[in-house]
Parts: C-alpha cells; sequence; structure tokens
C-alpha cells in the first residue's frame, strides 16, 4: 500500500457510513444539495483559484500529463471544483444561493502523521449566491452542529475576518513592511513569501518569525466600515445560536481565496495537530474562473480527524430476516432470490458447511428465519421464538413476510 494511504475495512467502514449520514441529515434538512467532482481537474483550476504563492500548489499537488500535453491534478481540497462546476452548470440561472455538500477523496504529497494522510476524505459544504452573513453564520452553525453530532471532544471556534480586497491590499503593504523591517529574524521560508503571501508568516512556528508577528498589525484593526459591520453580524447571529467563538486577529487561513470571514474548529483531543475543520468566505473565486461576480461561502472538515477526535457509532447493519440453509442449492437460491425481490434481507450457505455448522453461522448473524430449503419442502425454523413448521417450499416467502408483520 502507498504511503499515506490506508484500507477501510469491516467496523471502519460502518462508522464512516454513520458519518455520511449524519452529514446527509443535517445538511440536506438545511437545503443542501449533494454534489461530487472528478477525481482530476485541470491543474490550473488550482493554480489560479487556491493560489500559485499557496503550500497546496507549491508543494503538495499530485500532477499528472494525461497524454495529450495537458496537465491534470488529483485534486487536493473541494471549493474551487465546486465552484468550477458552478459556472460550467450555469447554476448561476439558479434561485440563490445555490447550497452544495459533499463527501469526498482529496490527494495532498505531505508527510504521512496521525489524522493527515496523503489520500484523505473530506466533508465539505458551499453556499454560493449570497454576501448575506447570515450565510457564514448558518454555515458555521452547521460544521458546529456535525462536530457535536459525531462526539468530537474539546471543540473550540477561532474566528476572524481578513476583510475585503482593498482592506487586505492596503494592510498587506503594512505587514511587508513590518516583515522587512524584522528580516533577519525570520525564517528563510517566511522571506521568500514577504511579496507573495505574507499573512502566512502568522502561521509559522519558527521562533523568531513568532516574535516577530507579535508586534505585527493586525488586519482586524484595518477592515473597511463595511466588513466590520459584516463581521459584527455573523458574531451577532453565531451569539444568538449560542455557538461559543474566540476572535482570534492571527487567524489566517492557507488558501488564497479567502474573503472576510474566517474561522477554524480546532479540537485540544488531537494535541498539536488539533484543526478539525474551517473554511470562509471567497467572494472573488468564481469570477476569477471565468463566472460572473458571485459571492460564496463554505468549509471543509476532515474526517480521519474526525474520527480520532470524535465518537461517531457504527451505522446499523440491517438485521437478517432470512437464511437460506442449503438442501437442493439450486430450490435454495430461487428462495433466496424471491426472498430478495420481496425486500427482505436474505443471504444463503456458500461455504459448504454441515447443517449443523448452517444453523450456528445463522444464529451468530442473528437471522430471524432459517430455511432449511429441499426441492417440494422446507423446514422454516423461528430463531428468535422457537419452534419450526414444514412448509412447500413455494411458500417460505409469503411465510417469513405474514411471520415479520405480526411481530
Amino acid at each position: 500500500m502507498p504511503r499515506g494511504t490506508f484500507d477501510i475495512l469491516g467496523e471502519q467502514a460502518g462508522v464512516r457510513a454513520s458519518l455520511q449520514e449524519s452529514a446527509r441529515k443535517i445538511l440536506e434538512g438545511a437545503g443542501y444539495e449533494r454534489i461530487e467532482t472528478p477525481t482530476m481537474e485541470a491543474t490550473e483550476l488550482f493554480a489560479r483559484g487556491v493560489g500559485s504563492s499557496t503550500d497546496i500548489v507549491q508543494k503538495e499537488m499530485f500532477t499528472l500529463d494525461d497524454g495529450g500535453g495537458r496537465s491534470l491534478t488529483l485534486r487536493p481540497e473541494g471549493t474551487a471544483p465546486v465552484c468550477r462546476a458552478y459556472v460550467e452548470h450555469g447554476m448561476h440561472k439558479r434561485k440563490q444561493p445555490v447550497k452544495l455538500w459533499y463527501l469526498s477523496s482529496f490527494f495532498r504529497h505531505e508527510r504521512a502523521q496521525a489524522g493527515r494522510y496523503r489520500q484523505f476524505w473530506q466533508v465539505g459544504a458551499e453556499a454560493l449566491g449570497s454576501e448575506d452573513p447570515a450565510v457564514d453564520a448558518e454555515s458555521i452553525v452547521l460544521l458546529a452542529a456535525l462536530l457535536e453530532e459525531l462526539g468530537v471532544r474539546e471543540v473550540r471556534l477561532r474566528l476572524s475576518s481578513l476583510g475585503g480586497s482593498e482592506a487586505r491590499a492596503e494592510y498587506r503593504e503594512r505587514l511587508q513592511a513590518h516583515l522587512h523591517e524584522h528580516e533577519e529574524n525570520l525564517s528563510d521560508e517566511v522571506k521568500s513569501r514577504i511579496e507573495l503571501n505574507p499573512l502566512r508568516a502568522f502561521d509559522s512556528d519558527h521562533e523568531g518569525t513568532k516574535r516577530v508577528m507579535e508586534s505585527a498589525p493586525r488586519l482586524l484593526e484595518h477592515l473597511s466600515d463595511e466588513d466590520r459591520e459584516h463581521f459584527a453580524q455573523v458574531r451577532e447571529l453565531l451569539d444568538e445560536a449560542e455557538v461559543a467563538y474566540e476572535v482570534d486577529p492571527t487567524l489566517v487561513r492557507g488558501l488564497d481565496y479567502y474573503t472576510r470571514t474566517v474561522f477554524e474548529f480546532t479540537s485540544d483531543a488531537l494535541g498539536a495537530q488539533s484543526g478539525v475543520g474551517g473554511g470562509g468566505r471567497y467572494d472573488g473565486l468564481v469570477e476569477m474562473l471565468g463566472g460572473v461576480p458571485t459571492p460564496g461561502m463554505g468549509w471543509a472538515a476532515g474526517v480521519e480527524r474526525i474520527l480520532l477526535a470524535g465518537e461517531p457509532a457504527p451505522s446499523a447493519t440491517s438485521p437478517l430476516d432470512l437464511f437460506v440453509a442449503l438442501g437442493d442449492r439450486k430450490a435454495g437460491f430461487g428462495v433466496m432470490g424471491a426472498a430478495r425481490s420481496a425486500g427482505l434481507t436474505a443471504q444463503m450457505e456458500l461455504a459448504g458447511r454441515s447443517l449443523k455448522g448452517q444453523l450456528g453461522y445463522a444464529n451468530a448473524l442473528s437471522a430471524r428465519y432459517v430455511a432449511i430449503v429441499e426441492r417440494e419442502e422446507t423446514v422454516l425454523k423461528d430463531m428468535q421464538g422457537g419452534g419450526q413448521e414444514t412448509i412447500s417450499t413455494d411458500t417460505v416467502v409469503h411465510a417469513v413476510l405474514r411471520a415479520l408483520r405480526t411481530l
């Protein structure tokens, strides 16, 4: 198995199915519809949408040639592909906002560690077509509800605003001046990004850089009146929804498309790598990808990190209505097919066990009934209530349906 990948087996698959069902219930109940985009997209989509100066584009993408000279990339994140689909399918003509959710696999070339893999899964939600602060607040509330539903422990919500493009451009110059003033104390990586992406200096673990950033100007102090009012309304709505948060002026996201509201949910149960999910506004992304100007708001949460920090229960398995034990294989196969066509859950002996072994296996499967099938007659055993009867083989399915209706 390639490094940074994993198999999903048995109970793990059940837990993930439970997570998916919780996401479907919460998000579709709020008007979000499922979308799945291709695993591969044109590399240009991420270079333009995510940002050429980001770690994802510079270091982490799995990129290949399609054999015809076109560069394709395994999707490293979900927002840019959803926005591409919004543009390509003319979703701006639908009633706005268009609300979409996904649960998909993604790929990044990074060092594998607990809860962080090269192939990983994310659940995400995107709302396109409205700049109302209520969209921001609802989006955050929905992720909070999902994390609570899945039992994620020790959750904290960090919240900030990056402002609009004009305020951020003015702030960017102030921050660049501060970084140049203290350049000798910065890490080489931060130095190389002063002109391209100075805000990422807030994410640095380098001790010298961290000391420099303690005295750096804060973007929250340089918002326009309109951006400040937008952020205030988001906070008011979160307060109304009783979602606790801390305003963190150092919060930045690793992707270039974010504007205004940004947020991150962390879990102290995860230790140093505490991020569970987050997102924010991206009001210029659709236009950047060739669409009409369209505000957007969304988030993504890592499935593996949710499972590490949470306690989702495995999805309930369907009870087994009928186990077909074999006297006559051909007749038994017919009974199993008829049972499934009638809506019953049914399995058949497939391992050549003795009759005693078959009954033991049916008991281990918690089968409600066992049919020991011969060509003309069948012994139908009630595995929970006890007792048995011999009936015509062609009436087995009717007998089981009738018995289940009386339970």
